[in-house]
Order: C-alpha cells, then structure tokens, then sequence
C-alpha cells in the first residue's frame, strides 16, 4: 500500500483539516464576523444571529478552499521551507486529485451557502476572493513580483465587506474602511516573517522584498507601512462608525506597532523581526475586537 491509501481515517481527517490553515482562515472569519456585527445597528436578532453563522459557515468552507488550493499549487516550494514543509501536500501525504477534489467541494458547498441562504452578492464576492488569493496572487503575483503582498492583499483584506454584505446586501463605505485597514496591515505583517525566514524564501524561489532588495530596504518598509497603518486605524472614529474607546485601542495599538517598526529598521535580528511578526496579529485581532466592544458600549 502507498503512503496515502494506508492514512487511517482520522489521519486522513486530520491531513484535509491541515490543508484549510486554520489559524488563518480563523482570523478571516472572525474579521468576517466584525464585519456583520458592524453592520447590524444595536444588538442582533434571533434571525440576525442565524445569518451571521450560515455566513460564517459559507465563508469558512470558500476560505479552507482556498487555502488547499494553495498548498496544492504550492507543494513544491513547502516542500523546501521550513515553516511549511510538513503540510500533507508537501509530505506526499495526499496527491493532487484529492486534495483539487477537496478544494472543489469546499467551494461549491460554501458558495451555495452563501448563495442560498445569505445573499448572490455575497456568494459572488467571496468566490472573487477565492479566485484573487488562490489564482491571482498564488499562481500569478506571488512567483512573478516582489509586490506580491502589496497587491495580493487586497484578497485578504476583504473578509469584512463580505460579512457586511451578507447582512446588508451591500458593500457600504464603512466595510471599506476595514477593508483598507487589513489592505496596509498585510505588508508589514508579512515582511516581517519574510525577514526571518528569508533563507527559505530563497530557497524556495519566491521573489519576496527581503531576497529581493535586501534586508534593510524591506526594514524600512515595514516601518513605513506602520506609520501609514496608524492613519488608516483612526479612519473610523474620523468618519463616526466608532467613539473614544476604539480610539483608545487604535492609537496604543498603532503606537506599539510603529514601535516596532522603528525598532526593526534602526537595528535588526531575528528575534525583533519574530516580536513584531506576533505583534501585527495582536495590533489586527485586538484592533477588530476594541470595534466590538465599542459598537455595543459607547457607539449611539
């Protein structure tokens, strides 16, 4: 028997489970989730609540496709980094067909979810997405520019209007103020892990900023991004979606990011390049949390 007729079931469950990234495709629901909270003026109602998790549940399923569809596409290169060279497609542990075939059926049932039971605009806006991250930035950005994350982060920065759209059926200005917020997060989120992982970028290829134009070009980048981050984050007390406490949360937040940019730039290692990697994903995740807590406390 192969290595991949041999996988007991929860073996095998577990290796699909693998192929969806879960930690990321958690933090784009839960950005999703923000998205319709927001859009909801005061506290949900039962039917409300209902729609937000079939939306989720949508989302969820068009995300996990995605991300196997990447890894498919992907395997060779994991197959040299570290960081992914233990994915199931990497390993050998699942082939192509299974893994194209689990991506399919993520996304048809996710899209008729979505289709069905929130909205076409929102079924037709996530499938956009699973296109742009999966076709547009993984087969044709990702290899070709090192602008990758610049331009290919506008899939990941979508998971807000997608939730605003299931609940309102539109893609109102304010979604797109989180939508920009995620956009200018994505840089220097990722060029800091690319720093410290740059031996595997060039190992596997990939023409990312720090193999590209170096170390300090991209240190200097991520410091930048921060500081265009920080405007960006104060754009939804400026506009009314969000009071003084978001506010509070956005500028120690953005302070603290900034910090680290600046930090980075003037002298590096590899264990600041780490800090401020985990740092942008507190600086998002309480970001859109202060959001929360703010829409159902202080926001008339």
């Amino acid at each position: 028997m192969t290595e991949t007729s041999s996988a007991s079931m929860p073996t095998r469950l577990a290796q699909f489970y693998a192929l969806t990234k879960p930690r990321v495709v958690q933090l784009i629901v839960f950005c999703a989730l923000i998205g319709m909270v927001l859009a909801v003026p005061g506290l949900p109602t039962p039917p409300q609540l209902g729609l937000m998790a079939v939306a989720c549940a949508g989302i969820w399923l068009v995300a996990g496709a995605a991300a196997a569809f990447n890894c498919l596409v992907e395997q060779g290169i994991d197959a040299r980094m570290k960081r992914t060279a233990w994915r199931p497609t990497a390993r050998g542990e699942l082939s192509n067909r299974q893994t194209l075939l689990f991506s399919a059926l993520l996304c048809s049932i996710g899209s008729a979810i979505l289709y069905l039971w929130v909205n076409p605009l929102t079924m037709w806006l996530t499938f956009a997405t699973f296109v742009g991250y999966a076709v547009v930035y993984t087969v044709i950005l990702k290899p070709l520019t090192p602008q990758n994350i610049v331009i290919g982060g506008a899939s990941g920065a979508m998971p807000p209007v997608l939730g605003w759209a299931a609940m309102t059926g539109d893609v109102a200005p304010h979604s797109l103020l989180l939508f920009l917020i995620i956009f200018l997060w994505t840089p220097p989120h990722f060029w800091a892990l690319a720093l410290y992982r740059v031996e595997d970028y060039r190992k596997s290829g990939l023409p990312m900023l720090p193999v590209t134009h170096g170390n300090a070009f991209t240190r200097l980048h991520v410091f930048l991004y921060t500081i265009v981050l920080f405007a960006a984050c104060l754009l939804p007390f400026v506009f009314g979606m969000s009071s003084w406490l978001y506010l509070a949360a956005a500028v120690v937040l953005s302070l603290g990011f900034c910090a680290y940019g600046f930090a980075l730039w003037r002298q590096y290692s590899d264990q600041l390049a780490r800090k401020t990697f985990r740092f942008s994903l507190i600086h998002l995740s309480v970001l859109f949390a202060a959001l929360l807590v703010d829409h159902y406390t202080l926001t008339p």
